[in-house]
């Protein structure tokens, strides 16, 4: 394979935090996050979210959704998500296994659902014959790489908290979305009225480097015991701390999301107007969605990894990393004009 276009996973660990990882790992440390590094990364993290929140790294992204939704709900409440919602389609039954609860996924429109559609789902609440809604998941940016803006999310958490739901956001790729958006990261979450997030980094430059932030107080009373029975607690937590703490660095992290948001939008912009390529949806982000010929991807796929993430209609994912380079994107596009 000369590139791969699969996933951002599959992209290596940025330079800046190996070194961050060598540097931890000389000499002993106390374990299970009562370490300097993980001192130092929370740190960070409240100088972007505010003094008040707390923070809980983990190793998994899965890990990390299913952990939030399980102090945030119980087994007789349904998660309200989009039908495309990776902890709906992707994540293996994991929040049902281990939270209990019924996932309901409302229909989407690129990727993003609405306030408005939330209110099908609604009519259940006080019903003990239903699943109760209690939790409404977004994830951001989206798993087809759109974002939500701020108005859209504020609309969809007066809905949701006018209605006794809490609101959690998958985070997995904040850092794209943030940069998309052109805000900081905490008017775009908490300032909004999210209650809990996931903020990732594995997909953007880290190794095995994901971690929990609440904003809603009334969550953080047993969050470390919940996380040690759920099997997230590491016990040498400065391996993952030392990486936040390198990624927030000079603002690495949002320097590896803009250069992947970049390097998607050339590809978007090379393919655009190909007359045997279809986009499927925005470019926002870090990847690029598009409808081809059954054939042309077999053809495609001979050379370079990606995924087919709809077989009906035929729609391709080509994820860009903080890694990709112009090179490969400009190859990669000549080689999708070819098919033609």
């Amino acid at each position: 394979m000369d590139a791969t276009f699969a996933s951002d996973n599959t992209s290596g660990v940025h330079p800046n935090v190996m070194e961050a990882l060598n540097r931890a790992n000389v000499g002993a440390a106390v374990p299970y996050g009562d370490d300097p590094w993980t001192a130092e990364a929370e740190r960070r993290f409240k100088t972007l979210f505010g003094e008040d929140v707390d923070v809980f790294l983990v190793p998994l992204g899965t890990g990390a959704n299913v952990l939030g939704f399980n102090r945030m709900i119980r087994s007789w409440n349904a998660v309200l998500c989009s039908d495309m919602a990776h902890t709906h389609t992707s994540e293996s039954g994991a929040v049902e296994a281990v939270v209990g609860c019924k996932m309901l996924p409302v229909p989407s429109v690129h990727g993003k659902i609405a306030a408005e559609s939330l209110h099908a789902h609604l009519g259940a609440l006080g019903d003990m014959h239903h699943s109760q809604p209690g939790l409404v998941a977004l994830t951001q940016s989206t798993e087809v790489a759109t974002v939500y803006t701020p108005d859209e999310i504020r609309a969809i958490v007066e809905v949701a908290h006018a209605n006794g739901l809490y609101v959690h956001m998958d985070g997995a790729r904040i850092a794209n979305a943030v940069v998309a958006l052109g805000r900081d990261v905490r008017s775009v979450t908490r300032d909004l009225g999210v209650d809990m997030m996931s903020f990732g980094g594995t997909k953007n430059g880290m190794m095995m480097a994901e971690s929990v932030v609440i904003f809603n107080k009334a969550f953080v009373r047993d969050f470390a015991t919940l996380r040690k029975q759920n099997l997230l607690l590491a016990s040498k937590m400065r391996f993952i701390a030392a990486q936040y703490v390198a990624y927030f660095e000079n603002d690495l992290w949002l320097d590896n999301a803009r250069h992947a948001n970049a390097m998607a939008r050339l590809l978007g912009a090379l393919v655009a107007d190909m007359p045997h390529v279809q986009l499927a949806h925005p470019v926002d982000t870090n990847g690029v969605f598009v409808n081809m010929k059954p054939e042309h991807i077999a053809r495609l796929q001979e050379d370079y990894l990606f995924h087919e993430v709809d077989p009906v209609a035929h729609t391709v994912r080509w994820m860009l990393s903080f890694n990709t380079t112009e090179e490969q994107v400009r190859a990669f596009a000549k080689a999708v004009g070819e098919l033609a």
